[in-house]
């Protein structure tokens, strides 16, 4: 940054923290935002836009296209950009860049996305704090950190609360790290969709409407494979799904843990997941989505899960109080009105032209290696109506994946 414009921001900072939030931008905001995105705009590859400790209120949205910019603020509770009451964007930032780092600042109360990359390689997110601070509602921006079509990503040490869609989602990328983050009051915390190479560790989702997603969504540029979910703490995930009517994740139940849809190869291992009321682990396909037969898919796409390997988690509680009408019944006719799903739901679609002896392909296999949990079958092909608890098919083990390598490993 330049002396100058270190100056203005500190300036700017000074007007910004006189404690009362102004009916209408002022002056010293309109400023602000004038010359942060003049800052953008301008930006050279190394550039460092410093962003001074305060709470500024921003009306439209930021863009940046310039490859090897970082933007820093002085931490995620001091640096606050706020766009409530955002009049154009709809994002929050834009970026279409590659070698780019974000850290230590807020976004707050964007119209939509609050932090958007597209297409950049080598992407690092630290120490970022997205919020929309009237609590979980519809009319909130769909998602927090929105990495898609990226290559090479890190999300580190970051908090999204109340994303109406997903609070992380990496989309459609390949060769991620996701860690040690906090997804609160979102309807998805973390969702992994369409991507390849994926490790989504100590990190803690509560109070979502899912905890943790791995998902396969049609008709998109690639499908998604091979994602590691480990060491994350997945609990309380029961909040109502206020996701937009057709949005892909309205129809995730309340109360799921980590859920799998229709993607393949994925790993759930040494977690701590308790108490997520529909069930701690969903195991699903496309056929049980909301999404199903609104439009025709590409030929080429698997609706099936394929390879889910869960293993040495550990398990609490959940599953007692299943979302919807269906769900509620099943678990009543199973294991009666007071009883609860296992710590598995599984929705019984398979790919009927792969069975051998009436199962998948060895290395296609819901595989759970976990103590004394238990797998429901919920027979969905058939509406419900022959569900089983036989866990033999599942006494089995798959490949490891290979734990993923950022390269050039992220400086922060």
């Amino acid at each position: 940054m330049r002396k100058t414009a270190l100056v203005i921001a500190t300036t700017l900072l000074l007007a910004a923290c006189g404690g009362k939030e102004p009916a209408s931008q002022s002056q010293s905001d309109a400023s602000f935002e004038s010359r942060l995105q003049e800052q953008l705009l301008d930006a050279k590859p190394g550039s460092v836009i410093d962003v001074p400790a305060g709470h500024y209120h921003l009306q439209r949205g930021l863009s940046l296209r310039t490859d090897g910019v970082t933007i820093r603020g002085a931490g995620m509770d001091k640096t606050v950009l706020s766009f409530k009451g955002q009049v154009s964007g709809p994002e929050g930032l834009l970026v279409n860049a590659n070698d780019f780092t974000v850290e230590n600042l807020a976004i707050e109360d964007t119209k939509g996305d609050a932090l958007k990359i597209n297409q950049g390689r080598n992407i690092t997110i630290h120490g970022v704090r997205i919020e929309w601070t009237d609590g979980p509602q519809t009319t909130n921006g769909a998602y927090g950190l929105y990495p898609v079509k990226t290559q090479n990503v890190l999300v580190e040490d970051s908090t999204v609360i109340g994303a109406s869609d997903a609070g992380i989602y990496v989309g459609q990328s390949n060769n991620i790290v996701v860690r040690r983050n906090h997804a609160e009051d979102n309807v998805a915390g973390i969702e992994i969709e369409n991507s390849v190479n994926a490790d989504v560790y100590d990190n803690t989702a509560t109070k979502n409407t899912g905890g943790i997603l791995v998902f396969n969504m049609p008709n998109l540029s690639q499908a998604g494979h091979a994602s590691r979910v480990f060491r994350n703490k997945v609990f309380d995930n029961n909040t109502d799904n206020f996701a937009a009517k057709g949005a892909a994740v309205a129809s995730v139940p309340a109360g799921s843990g980590v859920v799998v849809n229709s993607n393949d190869r994925v790993e759930i291992f040494d977690n701590d997941i308790a108490d997520n009321q529909t069930a701690n682990v969903i195991i699903s396909s496309y056929f049980s989505t909301n999404y199903y037969n609104k439009a025709g898919v590409a030929p080429e796409y698997n609706p099936y899960p394929k390879g889910i390997f869960i293993y040495d988690n550990r398990f609490k509680g959940g599953g007692d109080s299943p979302d919807g009408l269906k769900l509620k019944t099943l678990k009543s006719a199973v294991y009666g009105i007071n009883g609860h799903f296992p710590d598995v739901l599984w929705d019984g679609y398979v790919d009927a032209k792969t069975l051998v002896d009436g199962l998948p392909p060895a290395n296609d296999r819901l595989c759970v290696q976990n103590g004394d949990v238990g797998v429901l079958d919920a027979d969905g092909p058939h509406d419900y109506k022959s569900p089983t608890t036989d866990t033999k098919p599942y006494q089995c083990t798959l490949p490891k994946l290979p734990p993923v390598t950022l390269s050039p490993e992220p400086k922060v």
